[in-house]
């Protein structure tokens, strides 16, 4: 059977960034895939291509066998999207608002109540319908917001980071609520700044970096290919250079030692992937006391998708994120200097 969303060789520009340089991804029929990668790498210009919101400049792109570039009015009908940012008019009620949605979509209205109503009451709001949007809580915003994108039934269910900035209870909520559809039939794209989220919700993962697909795969089977326990170690709480290489040249012959990576974005900590079955710690801080090496602090702990991406660009999700805000931030104060 053909993916239920085919997208390959990806491109697209915007003036010298190149947003997406080459993606390509197949999603399967009632699966949830999910999306990581820091600000910048390409998630959402993929997502907004697929949804026909910007046209590529290069690549195929279908929805359950219809293509989005030559047909893309038909494949909306196939497509729910929810943005990052809720946008909803705050003097309306919740019920009016999906009365709109469901008129944009020429929903007729036989079909359109019934439907209003299912969603309203899978999504928990009938306590909230007919009252102002402008009074619900981000979450119940966010909920209304899955409805309105589920209100014509579409096969896949595209979502922009749909968890970010809500409390715990109103992720739990919308996490139980991905997976009821998801045992129902539709296929979820979800991009996500939690790891955690995506590692309990996905079934499986591709890893975006600077416009390029860097891994796929489930997350166990991702994670399994890191192989062995992590350990994050620092020997002062801003480590020299000179010392942390001596510190990696100390224990990468270590037989328990299987990767050492210096992570200059955290003050040069090491992080290693050891034998899970060995007694590492004591090893470790051993070795480099016997090397006259001091440990500031050590852990260790199983592999998570975000040692998938330390793998394979020796820096974290977070250090990458970090750094695209300075550079968003640098550029943004050139352009005030220049003023």
């Amino acid at each position: 059977m053909a993916p239920t969303v085919l997208i390959e060789k990806l491109q697209k520009r915007y003036g010298s960034v190149e947003a997406v340089r080459d993606v390509s991804l197949q999603i399967e029929a009632g699966e949830i895939f999910g999306l990581l990668g820091p600000n910048g790498a390409g998630k959402t210009t993929t997502l907004r291509c697929l949804c026909t919101l910007t046209e590529p400049d290069a690549g195929r792109i279908e929805v359950s066998g219809i293509s989005v570039l030559e047909h893309a009015k038909l494949a909306r009908q196939r497509l729910g999207y929810v943005a990052q940012e809720v946008a909803i008019d705050k003097d309306l009620t919740g019920r009016e608002l999906l009365q709109l949605q469901a008129a944009l979509y020429h929903l007729p209205r036989a079909v359109a109540k019934p439907r209003i109503d299912l969603v309203i009451q899978r999504l928990g709001l009938e306590t909230y319908a007919d009252k102002q949007s402008g009074t619900y809580s981000g979450g119940i915003r966010k909920r209304l917001d899955l409805a309105a994108g589920l209100l014509h039934q579409p096969d896949v269910l595209v979502l922009d980071e749909p968890t970010a900035g809500l409390d715990i209870e109103s992720r739990f909520a919308v996490w139980d609520f991905l997976r009821k559809i998801r045992e129902e039939g539709t296929t979820v794209l979800i991009t996500s700044h939690y790891l955690e989220e995506i590692d309990i919700l996905a079934d499986r993962v591709a890893i975006l970096d600077r416009g390029v697909v860097i891994a796929s795969g489930t997350p166990s089977a991702l994670k399994d290919k890191v192989g062995g326990d992590r350990i994050t170690l620092r020997i002062r709480e801003f480590t020299p250079p000179d010392e942390a290489k001596k510190a990696r040249s100390i224990l990468q012959p270590l037989p328990i030692v299987q990767d050492v990576i210096i992570n200059t974005a955290q003050g040069n900590s090491l992080n290693l992937v050891v034998d899970p079955q060995s007694d590492a710690l004591l090893t470790i801080q051993k070795t480099l006391q016997d090397s006259g090496l001091p440990t500031f602090g050590i852990s260790q702990s199983r592999p998570s998708l975000d040692d998938v991406y330390l793998a394979a660009t020796g820096r974290t999700l977070l250090d990458a994120e970090l750094a695209a805000t300075g550079t968003r931030d640098e550029k943004a104060e050139r352009k005030r200097q220049m003023r």
